[in-house]
């Protein structure tokens, strides 16, 4: 009897725990509940933020656009005084303009027919000495001016004497594709008794160009700014 009663009395208790401190579904439930809520709180943050940032950019770059519109018009309308005032003194510098007596008017240029005739050098240096230089034709409505500036045939200063086939006007500056149509038919052909057509004339009854000798005798026309 003594050995059964030490052997209840040596048993170790067991302990127990209070009402509602045992673990079980419902504590981890909570548990994965409340980490759910804290995310979305946390998220609904970075999203609340992220449109207020988005809300001040768009306001800044809106301003900034109405700053950028604000100055194209103001150059516009800088732009178009430009232009008016370039076309009054284009008008006033046209009504200044004069020029010698025995030249006619076109645009800002005066031209000359000469009362001599001779080969193209003799034009050109006639022209020289009137400070002007023999015709440079750059236009269709020079072209049409021309035509009626006189009724026999005239140098104009286009030729191609430094370098075969490479027709240069007088002032350095290269025969354009505009200017290029004004040549009669299969012109230039550089075509004669020795082949060396250089020069060019305009021809009185057509109003086209053609090449010829530069030593044929006959007049020329000058041109110099008004």
């Amino acid at each position: 009897m003594e050995d059964i009663y030490a052997n209840v009395v040596n048993e170790p208790s067991v302990k127990t725990r209070p009402l509602g401190m045992e673990p079980g579904p419902r504590s981890s439930e909570r548990s994965r509940h409340g980490a759910v809520v804290l995310g979305l709180v946390l998220l609904s943050v970075l999203l609340l933020a992220g449109l207020i940032c988005l809300g001040v950019h768009y306001h800044v770059a809106a301003a900034q656009l109405s700053t950028i519109k604000a100055n194209v018009t103001d150059l516009m309308e800088e732009r178009n005084q430009l232009k008016t005032n370039i076309t009054e003194m284009q008008m006033l510098l046209k009504q200044s303009k004069t020029c010698p007596a025995g030249w006619k008017m076109f645009g800002c240029s005066c031209y000359l027919l000469s009362s001599q005739s001779g080969p193209w050098t003799d034009g050109r240096d006639d022209c020289r000495s009137r400070d002007a230089h023999l015709v440079v034709i750059d236009s269709s409505k020079e072209q049409m001016f021309l035509s009626g500036f006189t009724n026999q045939d005239a140098w104009i200063g286009l030729s191609d004497r430094d370098q075969e086939g490479n027709w240069t006007w007088i002032d350095g500056t290269p025969l354009t594709s505009t200017s290029a149509q004004f040549w009669w038919t299969n012109q230039p052909d550089n075509t004669g008794p020795t082949g060396d057509e250089d020069c060019a004339k305009i021809i009185a009854h057509i109003t086209l160009w053609n090449d010829v000798r530069c030593d044929v005798i006959q007049q020329w026309i000058c041109e110099k700014e008004a």
